[in-house]
């Protein structure tokens, strides 16, 4: 960007891992930026997650290849940031089968890929991972991933946000209800909560599971499949818990104090959405997940429940990321993703990268919202504008 032309002010609407990084990167990269988010820093998604970094399993090669960028990213900033690795670490994640299942299949995907990726058998499991309880593994073994880890996002979280302001951003929390304010066909900024309106000249949306709502209510659809969910933080533990657990009836996931953060796809399930919009955790619910938590780990502890963690899990509705410039809006960007955890640096990078230069990033091609043509057919139908594909 040279020096004599006037500054782009870009508008980041959302606190979470997503907008923070996106607003870091941009003001790291010269532009003019302006986070907002209705809330506090990391109090939505972001602060409720297991944020296990990893691509494990069967998944697209594009995406793949997303992921191992984004993973490189963590490895990249814990090495320049010494103090973070407190709550960034690298300290591998195990995961098995559930009865009448096998993991063979997924271990010999992960390894055909060059994925670091080892069979372990149950009687090797204490070696390999002294954290977890040996019989409560498959049969045929696990799979132990070494180079996968987690990030501790209301930690992180803040911590770009302060390098964003580092770099000139200004950050405006609590702001209320945020909308971006689109004026024939532009998004020409953004209207907080209290209906004061602030310009800029391009906005990017990084809302977490309000994103589809948000763009519906501009006549633009998202296929979505975002569930209400939970997680569930425990008190402090009596043991070194290090391995990220990904097991067929819990995941468990250690914190920088020594409490973990637990979920399940079951437990998920029973969710209840109120008429307020607020959501219910079934006691049973959490009885089960620490029941299922101490089961997995060593020596069995007796773990109990600190608090529970409720609202949206963001989840595209092919499962893949959503990013980039929303076609029948001009100016306006979006974010919209499962894995936040894992894709926030790399996504507000490049997404930052795009804004600034005006070019399209080659990575991000697959992930780009008119690759839904049933989205781009309701767009057009609403009358928000003509939708023309994105390179």
């Amino acid at each position: 960007m040279s020096s004599t032309s006037p500054r782009k002010h870009v508008a980041v609407i959302g606190g979470g891992i997503l907008g923070t990084s996106t607003a870091a990167h941009l003001a790291k990269g010269g532009a003019q930026v302006t986070l907002v988010t209705a809330g506090s820093l990391a109090d939505g998604a972001s602060g409720r997650s297991i944020a296990w970094l990893n691509s494990s399993g069967a998944r697209s090669a594009d995406y793949h290849y997303l992921r191992m960028l984004a993973i490189d990213r963590y490895r990249t900033w814990s090495n320049r940031h010494p103090e973070s690795r407190s709550y960034i670490r690298f300290d591998g994640a195990m995961k098995w089968a559930g009865p009448g299942e096998s993991f063979r299949e997924t271990y010999a995907f992960e390894r055909a890929g060059g994925y670091d990726s080892a069979w372990v058998e149950r009687a090797d499991v204490a070696r390999v991972a002294p954290d977890v309880n040996p019989d409560a593994v498959a049969e045929e073994g696990a799979i132990y991933n070494a180079g996968e880890g987690w990030v501790n996002m209301p930690d992180f979280v803040p911590v770009l946000a302060a390098e964003a302001e580092a770099h000139g951003a200004r950050v405006i929390q609590d702001a209320g209800e945020v909308r971006v304010d689109v004026q024939a066909g532009t998004a020409v900024g953004v209207i907080l909560g209290d209906g004061t309106r602030l310009a800029a000249d391009e906005v990017v949306l990084a809302t977490g599971g309000h994103v589809p709502a948000q763009l519906a209510a501009l006549g633009v659809t998202v296929p979505d499949a975002t569930p209400a969910a939970f997680v569930l933080f425990t008190d402090p533990v009596d043991l070194d818990v290090r391995t990220v657990l990904n097991t067929p009836r819990v995941a468990v996931r250690p914190l920088p104090d020594g409490r973990l953060v637990l979920d399940a796809d079951w437990a998920e399930q029973t969710v209840v959405t109120e008429a307020d919009g607020s959501f219910t955790v079934p006691q049973e619910s959490v009885e089960g997940l620490l029941s299922e938590a101490s089961k997995v780990l060593a020596g069995n502890p007796v773990l109990t429940a600190q608090r529970v963690g409720a609202g949206l899990k963001p989840i595209p509705g092919d499962g893949e990321p959503v990013v980039g410039p929303v076609p029948a809006i001009s100016g306006l960007h979006m974010l919209f993703t499962h894995s936040g955890a894992t894709l926030g640096l790399i996504l507000g990078e490049l997404l930052a990268e795009e804004i600034i230069s005006g070019t399209p990033s080659p990575v991000l091609k697959s992930f780009r919202l008119d690759r839904f043509d049933a989205g781009a057919e309701d767009a057009v139908s609403a009358g928000t504008g003509a939708w023309a594909p994105v390179l």
